[in-house]
């Protein structure tokens, strides 16, 4: 117990000082303590110096600690939308990372919005974040704000290598490909595809899997909508695809959040899943289990592409080169495929 005789000071922010005053050790152990380290502190000193600073309301001095380590301690994330649960999900796993190496998240939303990603940008850049992990809405963003003020960046979400930046994602066409290839195994010869936009003004290799698939497998593309990686977006393609004069018996759907919508308006049409249309989607996210049917879907490995993120981007603030990391995905079977 440490010893009444000794006060918590009054007027003005309590200091390191005073709570090694208070715990009766050094401000050397009180720092210890307070950072994790980098020496060990016996468990019984510890306690007493976590109570002083709960006694005390002792708070860290973040601006001063960055301004002595020479780093904020913070990472940034921008993602297109956060109640998209893939990239709930991402955002998650990207803080646990970071978590993991004694960095805190800040994280901003895009909306998929290419004036308001670069306005998060300069936000970050302003605010001096050792580095930022962002899912674009464009291969090669502009990150002339970061550049300016030497601030490392990693890209999420890409499925290929983008010159002069560190990069994660997976091989997304050879994931639509197991996707459509697995529904062809069932015997559909007319596959649709609900194609999620972009403003990348390249061919998504979700769509380049697709029609790969089915040519290889010697058949005529299915019908095609575009609409938004959002829940209204799927369900206005399912609406437009089932309404469709070559309806399909089969939808590979972009995203799962698109395939939830997509199921919604194959049930309003009073059509049955897998019966009338078997449906398969790409992400791996959590709605993907608890839809109705639950959906055969093309899982992303969001915890290592999380961790490998994080990690090139200590890696580049140390210096290190840039590097393009391409992860398989793999294929979750459930009943909205017609597998039982």
């Amino acid at each position: 117990m440490t010893s009444p005789a000794v006060k918590a000071p009054r007027g003005g922010p309590v200091t390191r000082k005073d709570v090694a005053r208070y715990a009766g050790v050094s401000t050397a152990v009180v720092s210890y303590v307070v950072n994790g380290g980098p020496k060990k502190v016996a468990p019984a000193t510890e306690a007493k110096v976590q109570d002083a600073i709960r006694v005390l309301g002792y708070r860290p001095n973040a601006a001063a600690r960055a301004l002595k380590l020479g780093s904020s301690e913070t990472l940034g994330l921008i993602i297109p939308d956060n109640t998209n649960p893939f990239f709930s999900l991402l955002a998650h796993a990207v803080e646990d990372a970071a978590a993991e190496l004694g960095y805190a998240l800040v994280l901003s939303n895009s909306d998929g919005n290419l004036a308001k990603e670069r306005r998060n940008i300069r936000n970050l850049a302003a605010r001096q974040v050792d580095g930022v992990l962002l899912a674009s809405v464009l291969f090669e963003p502009d990150l002339e704000a970061l550049e300016t003020a030497d601030i490392p960046a990693v890209l999420l979400n890409q499925e290929r290598d983008a010159p002069g930046f560190n990069s994660i994602g997976v091989d997304l066409a050879a994931g639509a490909r197991i996707a459509v290839e697995h529904l062809i195994s069932h015997g559909h010869t007319n596959i649709g595809l609900a194609m999620g936009t972009n403003v990348s003004g390249s061919m998504d290799g979700r769509e380049v899997g697709w029609r790969q698939a089915l040519q290889e497998a010697g058949l005529q593309e299915g019908p095609v909508v575009y609409s938004g990686f959002t829940w209204p977006g799927g369900y206005s393609a399912g609406q437009r695809l089932v309404a469709s004069v070559n309806r399909p018996t089969a939808i590979f759907s972009t995203s799962d959040t698109q395939a939830v919508g997509l199921l919604r308006a194959i049930h309003e049409a009073g059509l049955a899943v897998p019966g009338d249309i078997a449906v398969v989607s790409f992400d791996g996210s959590i709605e993907a289990e608890y839809s109705w049917p639950p959906l055969t879907t093309v899982e992303q490995p969001v915890a290592a592409m999380a961790e490998a993120a994080v990690n090139a981007l200590v890696g580049a603030r140390r210096g290190g080169q840039p590097k393009h990391a391409i992860f398989p995905t793999k294929l979750h079977v459930r009943q909205s495929c017609g597998c039982p």
